[in-house]
């Protein structure tokens, strides 16, 4: 039986391979069969990375002989052999995962070099600072990345060496420098690892391909991917490539360009090149490269030849591209393109663009942007008028502002951050090992690296702000401080930045909400064109509301009434109903609450006119709303100790007295909801009559309004029926009283498993649905959220126990399950049965892409997640009528 085929040539290879030949490999691939100059190469597939995990972190049966072979293809190709002392074969070894994971993974470049080979790339190019300095670049990385060498140690070495030559640079350093740096990066790494440094190219070869696999599982690569939520299984792709050389003088260079601006979406080409340097030195951020557009200036003729590679590209692609190139004695080659990574804003602006330049249809339109990215439009920026007392200036790399106290290590950034404190990232340059820092931080500054660094990839990724390149400052990480000119910030110090500008500000600044682009509001428009669902928002106050209908919210799916009790001129007369012995004394506090009640229903309703208004009667158990026990406790101590008045005592105790009467063991399943209601029926009747009061004097005023009356935690019919009769029997007093009819309508929420099962009969009750998805997560999983995350949830998902959270994801298995069966069983009963979700799920896309599979009406969210609910909702409905077009990876 043959082995299985584990290495692809780039020609034998196309971009619908992306599986099995990681994203990189496949448009090497697809680029090589356009006929675009691509140095020759070959890919050992995800499928050999799987079987070497599967086989003990050792290669599958047949690899080795298939690599032998493909090097065996190149050296035809080139005209060079594979270790020749004479002309040698030297490549770059690449990982590439599915779904593009920048800087994630390993790379090693100028691999066949040794003591005999830089001898014949000496003679051949002529040019022997070159040759020794691609040697100790490739010693530097073989020893970092498949030796497990820290990096800082080879970069010790080179510093000395400047250092003892008075330079700066490392390109000021000669030929002999170089030698010697080389001679101490050998014994380095015989020192570190007990065995020189491997001679055999072919040896180099499969140390590389095994570092790079076991490079998919490193820290920072599982961190990222639990971050983007790519699945552990996919494994990575390893692209071995010919080299070529942008270090071989003043004609040669490297770079990085996008076919479109990352951070605005502008059709420009937006990216840096370096003369006489290679691939790394750019996303390393070891030098702060030049604008693409000087090399117009440079080479014109390349830069000529690289316009029209973009164009093809992109049309090719139907995506703005991430390119990287090199350019090797005025030849221009291309080493990779992907669908480039954006900001919010810009693939927005994209997608619409490129709908209207005729590249994609409305459809792949809606497709192109990922839900959750709206919410990066939501950034503060700092307010224009403020006075900003402005430090340094570098690279606007990651748009939006941000704030918070200096630190100068990823591991305090994380630990601040989870103490509750803001901060900002800062440092010469970012590497991946500073992923965790990174996601901690409110934003980031380094001194060094151009656009595309990785500080400044991994922070738009994020949507963070991030200032690069900024040379204004000069970081001392020992005395852990920086220098901008005289002034000095010290760790612990509070600066600002703003990502879009580039400005770093010392102190905190005053910063506004964000305006939204008409690319913002057309994308918008697409999606209402071609989504079922509904998409409402929870609103409490009419500015809540407000804000919501401006997103876009076709109603209210939750209106919470014990929020409006909360306020400071309403507790006092809450306490007092919540206290009173007697229905009288309840009654009197109720009466003073209802004109407040009416009023914060009035103003809601007259806000959302025309559109529906679901308000929950009052849910939380009653002793939420009164004094702590153990702060009473020290409240009424305190006073007897120190002589206290004896009527303020008398008072508090007995306000202890009835908490402690009211308080439960398990209040969230204890008296609360429509248990309430059913024991005191006056509360629920307050409010019915407060809605409908305020109902009735927006009709007289020539409003158009819809309110639905919500009862919650209904576990059994009865309860409804009985509620629901009394609500209709206020609704008919006033009527009668305001001499005005009005339509409404009563329903229930579905958050408890007994009210799922039997929703068929609670439905002969309900003209509405809605499920309280925290709850209805809760009280089916047996968790209760606050201890649940707090304590073990990150031990579930950590363990693969669960795959998501299920309160920010939708558990389709379980909960979606007594969805499901409530739904059927509820329209089975009544077919006009309106069906909504208003737990915080209903603004996560996945959860609403489940609503939409469901059949619901309507999702409700927070205000701001409204945009991100429309969206999700029409990428839902293409998704379920197989329109899938490929999400750009952002």
């Amino acid at each position: 039986m043959s082995a299985k085929k584990y290495v692809y040539l780039f020609s034998e290879g196309r971009a619908d391979m992306k599986v099995l030949l990681g994203g990189k490999g496949a448009n090497l691939a697809e680029m090589t069969n356009i006929g675009l100059p691509v140095p020759p190469g070959f890919t050992v597939t995800t499928e050999a990375c799987i079987d070497f995990y599967n086989n003990g972190k050792e290669f599958p049966k047949g690899l080795k002989e298939q690599v032998i072979e493909k090097i065996k293809v190149l050296e035809k190709k080139t005209n060079k052999s594979f270790g020749d002392k004479n002309n040698p074969l030297l490549v770059s070894v690449r990982s590439g995962a599915v779904v593009s994971m920048p800087g994630m993974m390993d790379t090693v470049l100028n691999l066949g070099l040794n003591d005999e080979t830089v001898i014949g790339l000496l003679e051949n190019t002529k040019n022997p600072r070159f040759a020794y300095d691609c040697y100790r670049r490739f010693l530097q990385m073989f020893g970092d990345v498949v030796k497990g060498i820290e990096h800082y140690k080879f970069d010790t070495i080179l510093e000395a060496k400047k250092a003892e030559k008075g330079v700066r640079y490392d390109h000021e350093l000669d030929e002999e420098d170089l030698k010697q740096v080389v001679e101490q990066y050998k014994s380095l790494i015989k020192k570190e690892t007990k065995e020189p440094f491997p001679q055999d190219p072919v040896e180099q070869l499969f140390q590389a391909i095994h570092a790079v696999f076991n490079s998919w599982n490193n820290d920072r690569a599982v961190v990222y991917r639990k971050i983007h939520k790519i699945p552990d299984n996919l494994g990575t792709a390893v692209n071995v490539q010919t080299m070529v050389f942008g270090n071989m003088g003043d004609d040669s260079g490297t770079g990085v360009s996008f076919t479109r601006n990352p951070s605005t979406g502008e059709k420009i080409l937006y990216g840096e090149y370096l003369t006489n340097a290679q691939g790394e030195d750019v996303v390393a951020g070891i030098r702060t490269p030049q604008p693409i557009e000087k090399l117009k200036q440079e080479m014109p003729k390349v830069y000529e030849e690289f316009v029209k590679i973009c164009k093809l590209l992109e049309k090719h692609y139907r995506d703005m591209q991430d390119i990287e190139f090199t350019i090797e004695r005025g030849r221009l080659w291309i080493l990779q393109t992907r669908n480039g990574k954006r900001t919010a804003q810009a693939a927005i602006k994209i997608a619409i663009d490129m709908m209207e330049e005729g590249l994609i249809s409305e459809e792949e339109a809606v497709m192109r942007v990922e839900p959750d990215q709206l919410s990066q439009l939501l950034h503060r920026r700092i307010d224009p008028n403020a006075k900003l007392d402005v430090i340094a200036t570098g690279l606007p790399a990651s748009p939006g502002a941000g704030c918070g106290e200096v630190v100068f290590d990823a591991d305090l950034a994380e630990k601040l951050q989870k103490e509750g404190r803001k901060v900002v990232l800062v440092r010469t340059e970012t590497t991946p090992d500073d992923i965790h820092g990174m996601v901690a931080a409110e934003g980031i500054l380094t001194s060094r690296g151009g656009m595309t660094s990785h500080a400044a990839v991994v922070a738009r990724g994020m949507g963070k702000p991030c200032i690069c390149g900024c040379e204004d400052i000069k970081i001392d990480y020992a005395n852990k401080l920086f220098r901008a000119g005289e002034r000095i910030v010290k760790e612990g110090d509070y600066i600002s930045i703003d990502g879009t500008t580039g400005k770093v500000i010392l102190g905190k600044v005053p910063m506004i909400d964000p305006e939204v682009s008409g690319e913002f509001l057309k994308l918008l428009e697409l999606a209402d064109k071609i989504r079922d669902l509904s998409v409402r928002a929870n609103a409490d106050t009419p500015e809540d509301a407000l804000k919501a209908k401006n997103f876009g919210a076709e109603g209210i799916g939750l209106t919470r009434t014990e929020h409006m009790f909360m306020q400071s001129d309403r507790l006092p007369v809450v306490q007092r109903m919540i206290l009173a012995e007697t229905i009288e004394e309840r009654q009197k506090a109720l009466d003073e609450l209802l004109p407040m009640q009416q009023q914060d229903f009035y103003e809601i309703l007259k806000v959302m006119e025309g559109l529906p208004v679901c308000i929950r009667l009052l849910d939380p158990p009653l002793h939420e709303f009164l004094p702590d026990i153990e702060e009473l406790v020290v409240e009424i101590t305190t006073l007897k100790l120190t002589g206290g008045d004896s009527e303020e005592i008398k008072s508090k105790e007995t306000l202890l007295r009835k908490t402690r009467a009211l308080s439960e063991f398990n209040p969230m399943l204890g008296h609360r909801g429509c248990r309430l209601g059913i024991t005191y029926p006056e509360i629920y009747e307050m409010q019915a009559k407060a809605i409908f009061r305020a109902t009735a004097q927006l009709v007289k005023e020539g409003y158009n309004v819809i309110p639905e009356v919500e009862i919650p935690l209904v576990v059994e019919a009865k309860e409804l029926e009985m509620l629901k009769e009394k609500i209709m029997i206020v609704a008919e007093q006033v009527k009668k009283e305001a001499g005005v009819d009005f339509n409404y309508t009563v329903g229930t929420m579905i958050e408890i498993p007994r009210a799922a099962l039997l929703a068929g009969e609670i439905a002969e009750h309900a003209a509405f649905f809605s499920f309280g998805t925290n709850d209805l997560t809760q009280t089916t999983f047996g968790f209760s959220r606050d201890d649940a995350e707090g304590k073990f949830m990150y031990h579930y998902i950590e363990n693969k126990i669960l795959k998501d959270n299920p309160f920010i994801v939708l558990d389709r298995k379980g909960v979606g399950r007594l969805m499901k069966i409530a739904i059927e069983e509820g329209r089975k009963t009544n077919s006009d049965l309106l069906v909504g979700i208003c737990g915080e799920h209903g603004g996560e896309a996945s959860s609403v892409e489940f609503c939409h599979m469901l059949g619901l009406n309507y999702v409700s969210c927070s205000p701001y997640r409204v945009p991100i609910a429309r969206l999700a909702a029409a990428q839902a409905k293409l998704k379920s009528q197989g329109k899938k077009s490929e999400v750009s990876s952002v």
